[in-house]
């Protein structure tokens, strides 16, 4: 890459975690905008944060900037890309992608206007396709409200056929709102050879083939990362010095996050650590009824004294209110997995293990050196699950609770049904293709498999199929 190429940061991108949109995970956006001496990158999938962590996990291993944000398209027709500037525009965003999922169905959700009021000074706003809201200058003048100062015209060119035209309306409204103007990509890949690939997940969205898509179909492959020097080509200097003053602006970084506990566990007038302690003698006194014997009470100690130094008390007691709550409601529950090392766990009724009688390792469990809150798993019985659910959301609110979301990824069989009608081929097909193979094997001796089921593999359809199916294996479908 030539050194003349201008310094860019990637405002708008959009990762596989934007469902059937793009066609790339964050890390090979990333691998790719380093590779490229981008100076940032922000991943901006549609109303959700899903694949953010992995994005920065993928960041960090790179040493490169990641600016976090999300896309919206709002309910008036606006499409608008939000920036976290720091730690409580990050929480701002968060809350704004809750309400808007839980205004609609699952897997689709509804932002208005003015749900902007509430963001507060921490997002940054890129205003998208201005061009095409009908009344730009009443737009402009309430987003302008909403962010101060905060607020850009994004300017995207895909080599369409209309780029100078486009250039020269977007400068004359900067012109008239005196908003600034600045390049973004509306990035859906990482490189140009995903293009065959985002226009089947394109398809398989709209449930139609790739063949009678059309024109919802991108016109070119435009949408990736692109070199600086070809960026230089299409956009105005200044459009892209803009960039870097924006990633400038956003310092927050996942980093500065950290675990918030229910406070109303806790007694007024006594500390966490004194509380867990206190609970932790009373199971204590259950569990061994004859008394503990030195190692056992000098374990319990080891483990209270490194519970209070990391500051977990309350995660210990929010996780022994829940259990509390289901035992007393004669649910089945136990925890496991590696909470299992841990006297306090068993002495607070979590775990069933007796550390007593075996060698077992608390730093499994918990660890200084990791510095990660520990994980206590609780199985409950299927049939009244829900019910603690419910104890749960009555105890701390909706508007503290919620449940996690699984990510359904794409295995062969999934794979290749999908591609296979998105490419033309009849439900029957797609289905007896899919049939050939195991639950597990993958693409194992898939040419023999599809011989005998009658397909030839050697026929162009189901060469193409097979490069796509290997290309989305593994890539997010949905979340369950």
């Amino acid at each position: 890459m030539s050194d003349a190429a201008p310094a860019y940061a990637e405002l708008h991108c959009l990762s596989h975690f934007s469902f059937q949109r793009g066609a790339s995970s964050a890390r090979e956006l990333i691998t790719q905008a380093k590779a490229l001496g981008y100076a940032a990158l922000a991943v901006t999938d549609e109303c959700s944060m899903a694949g953010i962590v992995r994005a920065h996990e993928a960041a960090r291993e790179l040493d490169f900037k990641l600016l976090v944000g999300t896309e919206l398209r709002l309910e008036q027709g606006s499409k608008l890309v939000l920036l976290a500037a720091d730690q409580p525009g990050y929480g701002a965003i968060c809350q704004l992608i809750t309400r808007a999922r839980r205004r609609s169905v699952k897997g689709e959700y509804r932002a208005e206007l003015a749900d902007l009021e509430a963001l507060g000074s921490g997002v940054l706003c890129l205003w998208c396709e201005a061009l095409v809201d009908p009344d730009a200058a009443t737009i402009a003048a309430r987003l302008q409200c909403y962010f101060p100062q905060r607020l850009w015209i994004a300017i995207e060119l895909h080599r369409d056929g209309d780029d100078a035209a486009r250039v020269r309306a977007l400068q004359a409204l900067s012109a008239q709102t005196g908003l600034a103007l600045v390049a973004a990509g509306d990035v859906h890949m990482h490189r140009r050879g995903r293009r065959a690939l985002q226009d089947v997940l394109t398809a398989i969205r709209l449930g139609c083939t790739v063949a009678t898509a059309g024109r919802r179909l991108f016109a070119n492959g435009e949408r990736c990362l692109r070199p600086r020097a070809e960026l230089a080509s299409l956009y105005p200097p200044a459009c892209l010095a803009e960039t870097l003053r924006i990633a400038e602006r956003c310092r927050f970084d996942l980093r500065q996050l950290r675990y918030q506990y229910p406070r109303e566990l806790v007694p007024a007038g006594v500390s966490a650590a004194a509380h867990l302690r206190a609970l932790t003698l009373v199971g204590a006194s259950s569990r061994w009824p004859h008394g503990m014997t030195a190692a056992v009470a000098a374990q319990i100690e080891h483990e209270l004294a490194l519970i209070a130094e990391l500051h977990y008390e309350r995660y210990f007691l929010t996780v022994h209110d829940i259990v509390r709550y289901a035992r007393s409601q004669a649910i089945l529950c136990q925890g496991r997995g590696s909470a299992a090392n841990s006297a306090v766990c068993f002495a607070l009724g979590i775990t069933e293990v007796d550390p007593a009688r075996g060698n077992l390792l608390f730093e499994r469990f918990i660890s200084r050196e990791r510095n990660e809150p520990p994980d206590i798993d609780v199985d409950f019985e299927h049939e009244r699950r829900e019910q603690v659910i419910q104890y749960v959301y009555a105890k701390y609110g909706r508007e503290r609770a919620a449940l996690t979301a699984t990510v359904i990824c794409y295995r062969a069989k999934s794979a290749l049904r999908d591609v296979g009608r998105a490419l033309g081929l009849s439900l029957d097909q797609a289905d007896s293709i899919a049939r050939s193979l195991s639950g597990w094997d993958g693409l194992q001796d898939i040419d023999a498999r599809l011989r005998e089921r009658g397909f030839d593999p050697t026929v162009a359809t189901i060469r193409r199929l097979l490069v796509l199916v290997r290309e989305l294996i593994g890539c997010p479908r949905h979340l369950s």
